[in-house]
């Protein structure tokens, strides 16, 4: 956005609009002095909030001089935006800064630093409220505004969140071996194929970017796009969660379907084995593979990805497996129905993973693809845990945005 110096100044000297905002920078010392750290908050939300826009810091705002910024002191300026955009604003705001030079009146080089900030996925709360662009200012949302801005982005589930676009990304952001697995015909163009499988889509510019599905699918890194997009997966030594008693840690991250086999890989090498012979040799397990494997598949499919920077925790004890996801459950399940019913929260997601097929089918029950779309995976969790271990599974739902699954260890020791 306004790449070259003539575009840049020209636009300067026409001044503010609704995406376009000029701010001077005063120092005492070491220090920022103006603009405040709230002013700013306010600014960079209500643009996120609004639409694609540019922050110029190092032009007064009322003369539209380009006052500059000292070389020396720019860091410390890019420091400021830096903390304010991840300390002052929720969820926090993704923005790109460029150093750029440019003639002040008397054709004196001057340093300013250039902010794009990306319409969001998210809706923004700053110190001022939930706020919005309208011109060249700023001003609260009115609650209808608001509720339906919900709406849009998908938090209040109205849209499904998994087809959004991510700002900023193209096809360059997917990985061609992975996102190829979607493509059913040779001789039509790839962007085309994946326009139509929705792991590309055009924003309200009309420029083709990455969904959220398309990210999580066929990027290497998801969690680079949305923070939280991956397992943290730990095994504890006790019964308590404790670094202390630690035994192993992984940050399980790439495509979802390498997620879920990575989060099943780590629960089966971590879970304790009992074998004697009578006369062949006979391993009991703690879990069973079907059990796990279909609690994780759950837990990636069907988690709000719209909750900004919550992952899945997976906690391995002696005695438990617990897998945390975020989000509540999903249409009008209940806790009481939810071994029963059916229903999902990303429609493209499931669609995707029903295409990808499992390495390992054999030994979870014959299952080909990581979905099949069939309402039958929590069932399997319960019948299958309780078949292993003799005590049925649990889920608990914590203030209405994570849902934990509890699934017993089976007595390995046991002669039974």
């Amino acid at each position: 956005m306004l790449d070259s110096p003539h575009d840049l100044l020209e636009k300067i000297r026409l001044g503010e609009d609704n995406a376009f905002e000029l701010k001077r920078v005063e120092f005492i010392g070491d220090r920022v002095k103006g603009p405040s750290r709230n002013d700013l908050a306010d600014e960079i939300a209500a643009f996120a909030n609004t639409n694609e826009a540019i922050l110029i810091l190092g032009v007064d705002d009322k003369t539209r001089e380009i006052l500059g910024i000292p070389l020396e002191k720019i860091d410390l300026v890019e420091t400021y935006i830096r903390d304010i955009c991840m300390d002052s604003i929720n969820p926090p705001v993704i923005y790109r800064a460029f150093r750029i030079t440019l003639p002040d009146s008397r054709g004196i080089s001057r340093h300013i630093l250039k902010i794009e900030i990306p319409r969001s996925l998210f809706v923004h709360q700053s110190p001022g409220g939930y706020l919005m662009r309208l011109g060249s200012s700023k001003r609260q949302m009115p609650p209808e505004y608001l509720a339906r801005l919900f709406q849009q982005r998908s938090q209040a589930r109205v849209i499904w969140f998994d087809e959004q676009t991510v700002p900023n990304t193209s096809i360059s952001d997917l990985e061609p071996r992975y996102y190829e697995r979607f493509i059913t015909s040779p001789n039509e163009d790839p962007k085309v194929q994946l326009e139509k499988r929705g792991l590309l889509k055009r924003d309200e510019s009309g420029i083709l970017c990455a969904t959220v599905s398309g990210v999580l699918l066929s990027s290497i890194h998801p969690e680079k796009y949305l923070t939280g997009a991956f397992i943290e997966a730990v095994h504890y030594r006790g019964i308590i969660q404790d670094s202390h008693f630690q035994v192993d840690a992984r940050k399980i991250t790439g495509p979802l379907d390498q997620q879920i086999d990575a989060a099943v890989s780590f629960v089966m090498s971590n879970q304790r084995i009992s074998a004697r012979k009578t006369p062949y040799r006979i391993e009991k397990t703690q879990y069973n593979k079907r059990a796990v494997f279909e609690a994780i598949v759950n837990a990636v499919a069907h988690r709000d990805y719209s909750i900004y920077g919550s992952k899945i925790r997976l906690f391995l004890y002696d005695d438990r497996l617990e897998i945390y996801s975020p989000g509540s459950l999903p249409n009008t399940i209940t806790l009481d129905t939810i071994e029963f019913r059916q229903a999902t929260r990303n429609e493209l997601i499931t669609s995707l993973l029903s295409e990808c097929p499992v390495s390992y089918a054999e030994t979870i029950g014959g299952r080909r693809f990581y979905m099949e779309k069939r309402g039958d995976g929590v069932p399997i969790i319960f019948r299958e845990t309780f078949s292993h271990s003799g005590r049925k599974p649990e889920y608990r739902l914590f203030d209405g945005s994570e849902l934990l699954l509890t699934i017993y260890a089976a007595d390995v020791d046991s002669d039974e």
